[in-house]
C-alpha cells in the first residue's frame, strides 16, 4: 500500500529512526493502518542494547508504533510535513510489553484511530511478532502546523 519512498514523504524520520519499513493495510473509511518493520542484527541499537543477548530496545517498539500511529494521522487529514503539519509523539496510556523483539523478527504495527480533541490524537496500538502480541497501548499525537 506505501513503499519506503511514500513513507519518508509523510515522515520526517531517517535512518536510524525511520521504523516503519511498508505500509501493508490503510483503510481509511475504519481509520485503522498495517505496517511493519523489519529487525535486522546490522541496526545501531543492537552494538549496545545487550551485545550477549540483543534485544530492540522498549522505547523503540513505542516509537515505531507512534510513526505508524502518525502515517495514519497524515493520511485522515490529507495532510503532510510538505504542508507544514507534523505528529509529535506526546504520550502514551495502557502500555503493557509482552515479549522481547529479536534481530530478525518481522515487527508488525497496527493503529487504530480513537479520537482527536484540539489537536490532541488518539491511538489504539498494537506491535505483534508472528500474530503475537508484543506491545500494546493507546499513543498521544499532538499535531502542530509549523
Amino acid at each position: 500500500m506505501m513503499d519506503i519512498n511514500e513513507i519518508r514523504e509523510l515522515l520526517p524520520h531517517r535512518y536510524p529512526f525511520l521504523l516503519v519499513d511498508r505500509v501493508t493495510e490503510l483503510d481509511l473509511e475504519a481509520k485503522r493502518i498495517r505496517a511493519y518493520k523489519n529487525v535486522s542484527i546490522n541496526e545501531p541499537f543492537f552494538n549496545g542494547h545487550f551485545p550477549q543477548h540483543p534485544i530492540m530496545p522498549g522505547v523503540l517498539i513505542i516509537e515505531a508504533m507512534a510513526q505508524a500511529a502518525g502515517l495514519l494521522g497524515f493520511k485522515l487529514m490529507s495532510a503532510s510535513p510538505s504542508d507544514g503539519t507534523l505528529y509529535y509523539f506526546v504520550g502514551s496510556d495502557k502500555l503493557r510489553f509482552r515479549q522481547p523483539v529479536l534481530p530478525g523478527d518481522k515487527l508488525q504495527l497496527d493503529a487504530q484511530f480513537l479520537s482527536v480533541k484540539r489537536g490532541i490524537w488518539k491511538f489504539e496500538c498494537q506491535a505483534t511478532v508472528d500474530d503475537k502480541p508484543v506491545c500494546s497501548g493507546e499513543i498521544i499525537c499532538a499535531e502542530r502546523r509549523l
